[in-house]
């Protein structure tokens, strides 16, 4: 085999121009063949915001987050969302195109970035709905403690995106090939899936959590993200510990991630 077919890197305009490609063409199924399209990016986080607010505010009067409730669920939702589906396509992303990725030149890796930049893309064009929200409370509620106000924080939404797609690559790159190589991977991720959206500050504010799980949540690299994300409208709930913990768990799992790829790539080559 030589060393394009194994995967040789080529120019990155080549990279990017082929990762585009790629991604474009998964929207474009995605959306092509399905009578909703547009809507169902935002369909599955709309019906798990108003499950929640209705059994956390109207059926327990819980208080787990910050008012406005909606607009605190929606923006840890899609985020979520995006972690969610992307994660849950990496354990299928060398198997699904197993031809593709054994006989074409681009570099393997392009098969998981390209789920990365899709599923953000759709991230993206969900943020619309967030905006939507925001703009309706601002125009009926006449509590200013209940406001969906926006600030400073704005500013940190592209952090909070690129600290995700960092997250996501790294763990793409651990998840794509250990599934190939171990097959039960697939629905032990689905699992891990399942429990970490409860240990991870989606429908709840850590900072309504007793210690020490408040600590203990802080090594939760989408803990700090989602501050991040919630800081445009919730300035009080970033807290600078978290972010920073964040940042680095997203940095090493990068690493660990890259790393263990160029490990497995052959063996995966030859197990597809």
């Amino acid at each position: 085999m030589s060393h394009a077919a194994a995967g040789a890197p080529g120019t990155p305009r080549r990279y990017l121009h082929s990762l585009w490609l790629l991604s474009a063409r998964d929207l474009k199924v995605r959306y092509a063949t399905s009578m909703l399209g547009y809507l169902w990016s935002i369909l599955d986080p709309l019906v798990m915001s108003l499950i929640y607010l209705l059994v956390f505010t109207f059926f327990f009067k819980k208080d787990v987050g910050a008012d406005p409730y909606i607009v605190f669920l929606i923006a840890g939702l899609l985020p979520w969302v995006w972690f969610n589906t992307s994660v849950s396509d990496f354990t299928r992303a060398f198997r699904k195109d197993a031809k593709l990725v054994r006989s074409t030149a681009i570099p393997r890796s392009i098969w998981i970035n390209r789920i990365v930049l899709s599923k953000g893309i759709e991230f993206l064009f969900s943020l619309p709905v967030l905006a939507l929200f925001v703009i309706v409370n601002l125009a009926v509620e006449t509590d200013p403690d209940k406001t969906a106000s926006v600030g400073w924080g704005l500013l940190l939404l592209p952090v909070a995106i690129v600290l995700q797609a960092a997250l996501l690559v790294g763990l793409g790159m651990l998840v794509a090939p250990l599934c190939v190589m171990f097959s039960d991977l697939e629905r032990t991720t689905a699992l891990i899936l399942r429990a970490l959206f409860y240990a991870t500050p989606v429908i709840y504010s850590v900072q309504n959590l007793p210690e020490p799980f408040q600590t203990v949540l802080s090594f939760n690299p989408l803990t700090g993200i989602f501050m991040l994300y919630r800081a445009a409208f919730f300035p009080e709930l970033v807290q600078l510990v978290p972010v920073l913990i964040s940042a680095g768990l997203c940095a090493a799992l990068l690493a660990l991630g890259l790393w263990t790829f160029r490990t497995l790539e052959r063996p995966v080559l030859k197990e597809l």
